[in-house]
């Protein structure tokens, strides 16, 4: 599958949140790489949105929306600091 970075989330999370997440600094759970999010590996051809870790490939963040809900799982992130 092709990817895009981590900038093609911007949309979707910028509906949830009122910052710019993709400037947010985020660890991944799985090999403990620290990268400005908008680095991440972002997949949108699925039933959500999914960002994987440029180092391991690992999830750090899905984001699906249905019609009533959207759903975020940050599961693969140790932590997302956002700059102020």
């Amino acid at each position: 599958m092709n990817h895009l970075d981590g900038n093609a989330v911007a949309g979707p999370l910028s509906e949830l949140f009122a910052v710019d997440l993709t400037a947010a600094i985020g660890q991944c759970d799985g090999c403990g790489q620290t990268n400005v999010f908008a680095e991440a590996r972002v997949y949108v051809n699925a039933p959500g949105t999914v960002a994987r870790c440029p180092g391991c490939d690992a999830v750090l963040l899905r984001v699906v929306t249905t019609p009533n809900d959207t759903y975020l799982d940050l599961r693969g992130l140790t932590y997302l600091r956002i700059p102020n």
